[in-house]
């Protein structure tokens, strides 16, 4: 009768760490796109075997939070006299943050795992800066979410992610549609295009990572302060 084998695998491998898990999940990430990365591919990547991931981090959610989280790390920039100056540099610092590592905007942005690792610090500071300015009871409720969501919103439209497959067949199509269409029928968008194109959302084939909007990304911080201020003069 043969004898089975047992291959026992170890529980940890030496040198491993959530550290070095996390970082080498976001290289993987930066070089790969969000869709294409896996465990398993990670696992590969670091030459051990998946189940001794698992004893650094419990599941992929918590890891891709991990990597939400280092990417966000230190983005809250030091107290400032002025809260509205504050606001800018804290809207800056994260687009800065996100422009380094693209293709995590998507999961910032639109999913709820990225808050498996919260980032107390700066939502204290947030509340602090706006609870100071004058915000307070439900109003400063609103401000926070509209913070939090100025914050993520335009910069995960601007490092959208382009389609890993056929690519390039893809720019040339989207290129095709968007200088084919009828200008007689869309006589504003004709007039502006030469000035739109590939430079403004969702008529452009590159994202921020190849065509960034930083003019455009100066003038919404602007409208968005200037929208808070107003607020707080009227229910103040």
């Amino acid at each position: 009768m043969r004898s089975t084998k047992i291959i026992e695998v170890p529980p940890a491998s030496p040198g491993l760490s959530r550290e070095r898990i996390v970082d080498a999940a976001l290289e993987l990430i930066d070089r790969d796109g969000l869709e294409a990365f896996s465990v398993r591919g990670l696992a590969q990547h670091l030459s051990v075997y998946p189940t001794a991931l698992y004893w650094h981090v419990p599941n992929r959610n918590a890891l891709l939070g991990d990597v939400v989280s280092s990417v966000l790390s230190g983005i809250t920039p030091p107290d400032e006299p002025e809260w509205t100056d504050w606001l800018r540099k804290l809207m800056r610092s994260y687009r800065a943050a996100v422009r380094k590592h693209p293709n995590v905007a998507p999961l910032i942005g639109a999913q709820l795992v990225s808050n498996s690792s919260i980032d107390f610090v700066m939502i204290e500071q947030i509340l602090t800066v706006l609870e100071r300015a004058g915000f307070g009871g439900e109003l400063l409720r609103h401000a926070y979410n509209a913070v939090i969501t100025a914050m993520a919103s335009f910069v995960t439209h601007e490092f959208a992610a382009r389609p890993a497959e056929k690519h390039d067949d893809w720019m040339v199509d989207l290129q095709k549609t968007i200088r084919g269409f009828d200008r007689t029928r869309y006589p504003t968008l004709a007039r502006h295009m030469d000035r739109l194109e590939n430079r403004s959302f969702i008529v452009r084939w590159q994202n921020g990572g190849d065509v960034p909007l930083d003019d455009s990304f100066d003038i919404f911080v602007e409208i968005f302060i200037k929208g808070l201020e107003a607020l707080l003069r009227t229910h103040g």
